[in-house]
Parts: C-alpha cells; structure tokens; sequence
C-alpha cells in the first residue's frame, strides 16, 4: 500500500525527528516508546549490521569504540578535516558518514511507516543553513540510500521560520533565526511577507554546538579532580571519556533549572570514583567561550541583510542548547532584544520541515486559520498528574497524540479521563469525559496505548484511543466543550494556575519523583541480593546510604521535592556499576547455559 505522504525530517546533530502532513494537520509521529525525539546514533555490530535509535544510544557506554554519535559533524567532510574528532574510526568500522546517517533516515522512515500503516518514499530533510554542497549532496545520498526520493534539502533557519510563521501567513516581518544545536550553529536573517520566507543572510559553522560544551565540562571535570594521575582528559581511554561526556551533558541539563548539580561516577580510573559539584557559575564559565563564537556570526548575518538589530521584529531561538541561561542572555545582547521562546526549540525544525513537505505534497495549499484552544486538553496519568497533549492556545484545527503504558503489573485495562485545565494535578482540572481501553494483562509496561486527540474547525474534539496489540479503536466524541468555554471560568483557570504555580509544581515533582523511587528501590535491593559480594563493600554502603536517604524523604511527612528529586537522582547515579554488573552476569549466564 502507498499514499502520497512525504516525510519531513529534522536530521540532527544528536536527536533526529520525523513527521508528516496528514487530514491537512502537521504532525510529528512518536516511536513505540511514546518519544518523537530519537537519539541520531548508530552501533556498528561485529558482524558489520547498523543498529539505530535508542537501543543504539544504551550501547554507547558498553562499546563506545562501536557507536556512532554526531556523525552529522562528519556528513560530507574528508577524514580528519575541522577542529572535532570522534572517539570512534568509522574507516576501522567498515562504515561511512552517509551509511550511518541512512542508518538514522531509516529507522525514522520505518516509524513514520509504522504509525501511518503505509509506505512512504519520499521526504524533505533539513541541514544547517551553512552546510556546503557537498554536505548537502552527501545528505541526500544518505536518504536516497533509506530508500527516499528527496524531495528538498531545506535550510533549518528556514524550516524553523515556518513553523514560526504557518499562523501569521498575512504579516509582513523581518526575523533572525538563532539556532545552535547539539553540533552545529547557524543564523539567518529572513524576510516574511503575505506567507513567503525569503533569506536574505545567512551565516554559521557546522562545528559549533552543545557537543562541544559537553566536552569543555568532561575535561573541566577531569582536570579538577585530584585523582586524574596527571593524564590529559584528550589521553584517556575512549570509554572513560564517553562516560564523562554523557555525565557532563546530564549535569548541563540539570543546571538549566537548578543552581547545582552533582556527577558521580563509581570506579571511574584505576578503581577510584568521582564524586564532584558543578554550579551553574561554573557552567555559565565553560559555555561562555563557545557560545561567545556566536556573536560574530551574528553580526555578520546582519550585515550582509543590510539590518541592524533595531530593524528585526523577532528573534526565534531554535535549537536544544538554547535551552541553556547563558546562550539566551548571550542572544539577547547580540540582538538588543529578549528573544522569543514561543516554538518548542527541539520541534521547531521538524515542524517546520513536516510544513514545507505537506506544502511540496498540496495538502497545505487551503490552510484555514479559524480559532484556538483556551485551554490545554489532556489526560489524567498515574499519579493523578495532568500530561498535557494539546496545550491553549493551539491553533484550530490541530491534532496530537502520545503513547502510553501500563503503570503496574497484570493491569486489564486502563482508564482515560479526558482533561482540560492548566493545573498540573488532574483533580483540579476539568473532566469532559472518559473511556476504558482493555488489554491482555502482562508485565508492567508491556501494553501500548496510543492515545490521539483531535479537534476539528467546528470546536469537536475527538478523542481516539488504540491499543496496538489487538488494534482495536475506541472514539470518544466532545462536542463544542473543548473551545466553547465562558471567558469568566477561563481567566479564572488561568489566574488559579498562576497563583498556586509553586505548590502546584512542587507536587508534580514530588509525585513523579516518589513514583520512581518506589520503582528504583526494590530494583535495588534484588540487585544487591543477586550481586551478594560481587560488589566491594564500600560501593555497596554507598548505595544502600543513597538508598535509606530516599526511603527517609518518602516516609516524612513534609513533601521536599527538591531534596527527594536529588536523592533519587543520586541513588540513580550510584547503581550505574549495579546495572552493567547485571548485564554482565546474565551474559555470562546465558553463555554458560549455551555450553561456551
């Protein structure tokens, strides 16, 4: 079976995603673990065989000589050109950059297949704006050898500048597109009028981008920590340093949000741990020097559009290191302007892709603007949590779903309540409806729920539910309560959210924190129990002291969800050694058992 989808992909530095235009809504589909980010890693088995997506990325600590990461910083160049080398030899692994990065465009065409029930070959695939010919040419071999006819090779500033502007077609405006990624920086000054996208500069470089803050935090990292022995962060062994770099990118992520973060790495070098604190002073320090790189690109965009900052309308951010504090004050500087965070900095340019596919396609030829959502639209999860699908003030009509699982073993069947509100507990939300959708019971997390809302130009939301064992469809129909709300109960919501923002958040944290330590710790203790004196006793006190600290945060009465969050994210750290132990002695007993 076919169908006249093209696909548009967002091919990443170090996230990958993919989506289509389908009943005239741009979508990004998820894979069948409910995520529509996919990690862009490939591992290279013995046998010569491509693995992709997030079983590639569990193999990265295990074999980080087999697994490929940010290859996209590889796409196109001569071995050894520009200033980043991997801790890998693609030529040692029989592969090339196009292969890996067909590798990644397959497995995202096969989830895009997989939730469409149909083929589909052809695409549009993003590059950064600065990509030369022959990066450009070698990713479009990558998809034709996915088995793609591609379509366009779209610029990300461009993808990005379309999403921004899919509902301010009728507006006339001049945007800067800042987008710094996981491995690449670019930006483009653009031109928006009656819905056409004209560039009128662009500047960058494709080895700039989080990757390399990861790495100025590993060797920080290392280069501070007494017990290095006085060997060079770039004179470790491959595994050591990937275990450092995944360690610095978690502490990067967290100091996004809070004032300190802290990396623990058991038996790092000879038989010794790391145990060291970061504060965001010390990332604004380390990322300042990179993201600094981005001030002359900036000006030179400027420049060659002829603008000055006080001449632009927005400026969009796009890119996950965006995220970061320091790269947004950074930004705001350049341009003399606070920028605007309005898109989804990971989505912007898929979305924007996914758009010019359905524009290349003719199904966004009559696009027709009507209204938007007053308030978010979700579902009740386990915890009573609200898990929000469609957030207000979406654009009228929209579409957009999520995957989900089952929460506890042998569970039957699970309930949805259909919610709207922007509170982050469900029992202070509206319930508009409900429906059971039944299931062969199994271990926890076997079942696969697939979860669509859809609300259409007449206000009707539909909500669509699959299990997708038995493939069974459950519709459940809402008539006009989804839009037609009074303005009163409206600015009432509203105003409730704002004023119990923090005991409101504090809960959320707290419950999703005390649902993963009530998982973690029985998954600890069988641990330990199977390991018995496998593990030296130092490292088996420090994980049951981790342990008895959460237990001691679950049982107070008072909820600290900030300290149990940390204890649980320590506990999480300390049993790292646990889980590889684990594997190790399964395949060691399944090799036995198999007579080896």
């Amino acid at each position: 079976m076919s169908h006249d989808y093209i696909l548009g992909i967002d091919l990443g530095t170090t996230n990958s995603l993919v989506g289509v235009v389908d009943s005239g809504f741009p979508i990004l589909l998820a894979d069948s673990e409910g995520k529509r980010s996919t990690p862009s890693v490939v591992f290279v088995r013995p046998d010569g065989t491509l693995q992709s997506g997030p079983a590639a990325l569990r193999q990265r600590a295990l074999h980080p000589a087999r697994t490929v990461t940010s290859v996209k910083r590889l796409i196109g160049r001569r071995q050894g050109e520009g200033e980043w080398q991997p801790p890998y030899d693609l030529t040692a692994l029989g592969s090339t950059p196009v292969e890996i990065s067909a590798a990644i465009l397959r497995h995202l065409r096969d989830i895009a297949e997989t939730r469409m029930e149909t083929t589909i070959t052809r695409a549009v695939i993003t590059v950064p704006a600065f990509f030369n010919d022959a990066q450009r040419n070698a990713t479009k071999r990558a998809g034709e050898l996915a088995g793609l006819t591609v379509e366009r090779i779209l610029a990300e500033p461009t993808a990005a500048a379309l999403a921004y502007g899919l509902n301010k077609l009728d507006e006339q405006k001049k945007i800067a597109v800042f987008d710094l990624g996981g491995g690449t920086f670019d930006v483009s000054i653009l031109e928006m009028r009656d819905g056409v996208f004209q560039v009128l500069a662009t500047a960058g470089d494709t080895q700039l981008g989080g990757d390399d803050i990861d790495r100025a935090i590993a060797a920080h990292v290392w280069d501070h920590w007494s017990a290095n022995g006085g060997v060079w962060f770039d004179q470790l062994p491959a595994e050591v340093r990937v275990r450092l770099t995944t360690a610095a990118e978690a502490a990067k992520i967290v100091l996004s949000d809070h004032p300190t973060a802290r990396i623990d790495l058991p038996f790092l070098w000879q038989n010794q741990s790391l145990s060291i604190e970061l504060s965001r002073e010390d990332l604004d320090k380390l990322a300042t020097p990179w993201a600094e790189r981005t001030r002359a690109h900036c000006w030179r965009a400027m420049t060659d559009a002829k603008v000055k900052p006080a001449d632009l309308d927005e400026v969009i951010l796009v890119g996950g290191s965006t995220r970061m504090g320091i790269v947004r004050s950074i930004a705001a500087d350049i341009f003399g302007r606070e920028p605007n965070t309005s898109q989804n900095p990971d989505e912007a340019i898929a979305m924007g892709a996914v758009i010019q596919a359905g524009i290349i396609a003719g199904s966004l030829r009559q696009i027709v603007l009507l209204d938007v959502t007053p308030l978010s639209l979700g579902i009740e999860t386990f915890g009573g949590l609200m898990n929000i699908i469609i957030p207000r003030n979406t654009t009228l009509p929209c579409k957009a779903g999520e995957m989900f699982t089952n929460a506890v073993a042998n569970q039957e069947s699970m309930l949805i309540r259909v919610l709207q509100g922007e509170r982050e507990l469900a029992k202070d939300n509206w319930e508009l409806g409900r429906v059971v959708v039944p299931f062969p019971p199994g271990a926890k997390g076997s079942a696969r729920v697939g979860v669509q809302f859809s609300i259409d130009a007449n206000g009707i939301l539909e909500v669509l539910t699959r299990d997708t064992v038995s493939g069974r469809d459950t519709i459940l129909k809402i008539e006009n309560t989804a839009v037609d709300v009074d303005d009163a109960k409206v600015e009432a919501m509203i105003s409730e959210s704002v004023e119990h923002a923090f005991e409101d958040m504090n809960e959320r944290v707290w419950t999703e924190s005390a649902l993963k330590a009530k998982e973690l710790l029985p998954a600890v203790d069988e641990a330990l129990a199977q390991l018995g004196t496998e593990i030296a006793p130092d490292e088996a006190q420090r994980i049951l002291d981790c342990a008895r600290e959460v237990s001691t945060l679950l049982a107070s009465e008072v909820h600290d969800a900030r300290a149990l969050k940390a204890a649980v994210a320590l506990l999480d750290d300390a049993t790292q050694t646990l889980a590889v132990m684990l594997v190790e002695k399964a395949m060691d007993e399944a090799l036995a058992r198999r007579g080896f």
